[in-house]
């Protein structure tokens, strides 16, 4: 009896001790982990929003040595009560806090005309895009092209990146990539906990390569024909763009894009654990700075008599080219937005187009009336939004800001 008492003595010490190690080992993994399946919860999802790097590695594009902030108007604004979805009356405030509202922004005539910010959210305040990144990866895409450090968008993924043969992206045009019909599937339901894109948040939340994730997906439609969003077609840019600079995303945007457009604030990326940023959804900016990435796409990719980003890749990015890539509803996408490269266009557009990201992130752009709204919100109620209802309410609400302040 003493030995087998002993020998489970040692067996439980063993087990503590295994234990201990990979608690303290995977430790930040393990706390990640927890993080990224309580991220949306409505009492923290502002919090979260806003402190990202404090939970994930991440690395920095910093502030540039000169700014170049938006003049504030001196007239006094003030958003309408209300505005019409549908024939339906719906009212501003309301709407704001439901959607749980952290910022909005109106620019005019590059003026910044209206500055709101709730849920604790202030001006200096860093709020992560979600998919708004995806439009600045391809902005950055546009600059490598004109340097010549991509050829062109008529190579393969595998052109660049070869390790990716066999998988869902094998020869798959760049341009099919960047217009969302690369032709893989993938599940994008927050909702439901076993998606693709739920599986790939609690991948990531390990510190797993995303190149290792995005190889695993396989194709589903013939690359070229149907639009479908698949978040992961960014993140195989980001690893394209990577190849072809030789530098990282955050290296080439701090030298291409941020110094030029003279950012208020520093921007952070975060990134997996072999330093690759999460160029599908994880960049964090100040919603000032948000915009202006808006005010670059709505002057052409200029900024103060700079061109910073191509003309010709800027009108590219907002016209589809296509016709599974028109807006209206379709039997060959997903969407009833129209998609360019990586920036959508709304459904009845007169020439607006915008970034979006996951719970009601908006840099929404009408160059007609010459304005740029940013909208950064934590509307927990996303996930289970089937019908889109928050995406055609935000529209009409840009509509309407629109349309008062002409």
């Amino acid at each position: 009896m003493k030995l087998v008492r002993k020998i489970l003595l040692s067996l439980a010490a063993l087990v503590l001790v295994a234990t201990l190690i990979v608690v303290l080992f995977y430790r930040q993994e393990s706390y990640q982990l927890y993080k990224v399946l309580t991220f949306f919860d409505k009492d923290n999802i502002s919090d979260n929003f806003k402190n990202v790097k404090e939970i994930f590695p991440y690395s920095v594009v910093p502030k540039p040595d000169q700014s170049n902030p938006f003049p504030v108007s001196t007239a006094t604004y003030s958003l309408a009560d209300n505005f019409l979805v549908n024939d339906s009356t719906v009212n501003t405030k309301a709407f704001f806090d439901q959607t749980l509202t952290d910022a909005l922004l109106i620019i005019k005539n590059d003026t910044l005309l209206y500055e709101y910010y709730g849920n604790g959210f202030k001006a200096t305040d860093h709020h992560i895009s979600w998919s708004m990144a995806k439009s600045v990866v391809s902005a950055l895409f546009g600059i490598a092209i004109q340097e010549g450090k991509i050829k062109s968008i008529e190579q393969t993924v595998t052109d660049y990146l070869p390790d990716f043969a066999g998988t869902g992206y094998d020869k798959v045009r760049i341009k099919d990539v960047l217009q969302m019909s690369s032709g893989v599937g993938f599940n994008e339901d927050y909702g439901d906990f076993n998606s693709d894109i739920n599986i790939m948040g609690r991948y990531f939340a390990l510190g797993m390569p995303m190149a290792d994730f995005s190889k695993k997906l396989k194709r589903q439609w013939q690359p070229g024909t149907y639009n479908h969003y698949v978040s992961i077609d960014t993140q195989v840019l980001g690893m394209i763009l990577t190849k072809a600079t030789g530098k990282s995303i955050t290296e080439y945007m701090k030298e291409k894009l941020w110094s030029q457009i003279g950012a208020e604030s520093e921007a952070y990326w975060i990134v997996d654990k072999s330093g690759m940023e999460f160029a599908l959804g994880g960049l964090n900016a100040t919603a000032r700075d948000y915009a202006k990435l808006g005010q670059l796409f709505l002057d052409s990719g200029r900024w103060q008599r700079k061109q910073v980003v191509p003309k010709e890749w800027v009108l590219a990015s907002i016209t589809p080219d296509a016709p599974h890539l028109m807006p209206g509803k379709r039997a060959t996408a997903a969407h009833k937005d129209g998609y360019g490269f990586q920036w959508w266009i709304p459904e009845g557009s007169t020439g607006e187009f915008d970034a979006q990201g996951i719970y009601d992130q908006f840099i929404y752009v009408d160059p007609k009336a010459k304005m740029v709204i940013v909208k950064l919100s934590s509307n927990y109620l996303f996930k289970n939004d089937k019908k889109r209802v928050f995406h055609d309410l935000e529209i009409a609400l840009f509509r309407e800001i629109v349309k008062q302040s002409k």
